[in-house]
């Protein structure tokens, strides 16, 4: 998420993040939203606050939690929170800046969703979520195309981040064996993503919509 922003901002854009932190760039056009996107009545009232005081023609949408589970083992409460967070703050958030978007006439939205949508092991709830991104992404892309709002989806594999680090230790062998397993013999950055949402969120990318990106490596082919 840092890294999306201070790409965007390289670019010239004005930045709203929302996030549980506050972010921690200091930048004249940088600004700060702290709301748990988790939380429903946080985000619409968030949401809400962000459209009134801005005139948003972007948005990105990169939230993420895994929950991971053998399925035995898998949790109703937690699929609930994902749809939550995965799919509907991204209509709350959307709904919410549609309007600005309809009357310029203009608009970007990009969803993060991931390579697991394609599959992984222990990841039930949020594959299933993930995946719904892409159809979700999809029907508006179908909906919007009239009004010059494009709607596009990045997957990404295995990037390294804090919640990469949650799962599998760094330095480990288990982080090895995995570098090893991808086809490009690297995991991925955090740069390698915000240069695919960058190109998405370009006001020159006009025919590219309904389209899911996987930067991944190579593994949503190689496994």
């Amino acid at each position: 998420g840092r890294t999306i922003c201070e790409k965007l901002l390289s670019e010239g854009c004005e930045v709203i993040s929302l996030s549980r932190r506050a972010a921690d760039i200091g930048h004249p056009r940088m600004h700060s939203v702290e709301s748990d996107l988790m939380d429903r009545a946080a985000t619409l009232q968030a949401a809400a606050e962000v459209a009134k005081k801005f005139q948003v023609n972007t948005l990105v949408h990169n939230a993420g939690v895994i929950r991971g589970a053998l399925l035995p083992e898998v949790k109703l409460d937690d699929l609930d929170a994902l749809v939550d967070l995965h799919l509907g703050s991204a209509i709350a958030l959307t709904q919410a800046v549609l309007p600005t978007m309809r009357a310029q006439r203009f608009g970007r939205i990009v969803l993060m969703s991931s390579r697991a949508a394609v599959g992984a092991v222990t990841r039930t709830s949020y594959s299933a979520t993930k995946a719904g991104m892409m159809g979700m992404a999809r029907t508006w892309a179908l909906e919007l195309a009239p009004e010059g709002i494009t709607v596009n989806v990045v997957a990404p594999g295995p990037i390294r981040t804090d919640m990469f680090y949650d799962v599998i230790p760094a330095g480990s062998e288990r982080e090895r064996a995995l570098e090893a397993s991808i086809p490009v013999r690297r995991i991925g950055e955090s740069a390698d993503v915000a240069r695919a949402v960058s190109f998405f969120a370009d006001p020159a990318a006009s025919f590219v919509t309904g389209q899911v990106l996987y930067v991944c490596g190579g593994t949503s082919v190689g496994s």
